[in-house]
């Protein structure tokens, strides 16, 4: 099931793959559209765990995606304010929302450990997705540097989310 959330994940992104190898990577209003969508995504997957499952560890893991990642969005929010940036919707954010309202759609059909096991096996291919993405192409296309060095303080902190996933993964047959 890991290979088919991650094959999900390398397709979300796809719409990056013809700008890079265009060199034409994508803008700064883009950039800020796909990390402020991918976290916002991930809020709404911890919501609906938070609703549906009853085991402690994966609701501990839920409230910290739920507080970090809307801790991240309101910093993206204050800096595009700040720059009077806007946000620009692209392929990317698109694809990212289409696959999550699935993914949601997925998990709403599931419960009790066959719920947890999905949704920490979705949390953990969809941040290894989003930090490579993070790595190889956001922040490398960012231009500005305040943009650039949020994007870095997330990877760090979604790195740390991606182990925590996988840590919890160990736990589900």
């Amino acid at each position: 099931m890991s290979k088919a959330l991650l094959l999900a994940g390398v397709l979300i992104f796809a719409p990056l793959a013809p700008a890079m190898a265009q060199n034409a990577g994508p803008s700064d209003p883009q950039i800020a559209h796909i990390a402020y969508t991918a976290g916002q995504l991930d809020i709404e997957a911890a919501k609906q765990a938070l609703q549906k499952s009853t085991n402690p560890e994966v609701r501990a893991f839920a409230e910290t995606m739920e507080r970090d990642h809307a801790a991240v969005n309101e910093q993206a929010i204050a800096l595009v304010t700040r720059l009077h940036v806007t946000p620009e919707a692209n392929p990317t954010s698109t694809s990212l929302t289409d696959a999550a309202a699935a993914t949601r759609q997925r998990l709403a059909g599931l419960s009790g450990a066959a719920f947890d096991k999905a949704y920490v096996d979705n949390e953990v291919a969809y941040h290894r997705t989003v930090n490579e993405a993070l790595r190889k192409t956001l922040i490398p296309d960012a231009d500005n540097a305040e943009l650039k060095s949020l994007l870095q303080t997330g990877l760090e902190l979604f790195q740390q989310h991606q182990a925590h996933a996988e840590h919890l993964a160990h736990d589900f047959p």
